[in-house]
């Protein structure tokens, strides 16, 4: 004899019988991987179904900025950055320490890349 049992309480789903998709979760899955399938393997058909980004204007550079002054803070910046990271790095031990150290060497030879940057400008006259 089989007994019959009843569905279980949220076993059934909000979505259209004749449906391929199981859930609402499976279909949000399926668009992502169409959405990662067209990034890798059809990149045009991405870039016209996108809108143009339009940048965060909460954190802009002046556009009428010269130049040099960009390269000075940049350089006042990553000098910053590079102490932080040193000072850091004195609290850590082991690996940990040497991926710190790592990191501010990178910081210091962009800081040396923007110092040349910066002798290469000509001053305002």
């Amino acid at each position: 004899m089989i007994k019959e049992t009843p569905n279980p309480p949220g076993s059934e789903t909000d979505t259209d019988p004749a449906s391929p998709y199981e859930s609402l979760d499976s279909k949000k899955f399926h668009e992502a991987a169409e959405r990662a399938l067209d990034h890798y393997l059809n990149p045009a058909a991405l870039k016209e179904a996108k809108t143009p980004r339009k940048p965060s204007t909460m954190f802009m550079v002046a556009p009428d900025m010269d130049s040099e002054s960009l390269l000075a803070n940049a350089c006042e910046s990553m000098a910053s950055a590079s102490v932080m990271l040193s000072d850091f790095a004195d609290l850590l031990e082991g690996p940990h320490r040497n991926k710190a150290l790592g990191i501010a060497q990178v910081v210091m030879l962009g800081e040396l890349a923007v110092n040349r940057a910066l002798d290469n400008i000509d001053p305002k006259g």
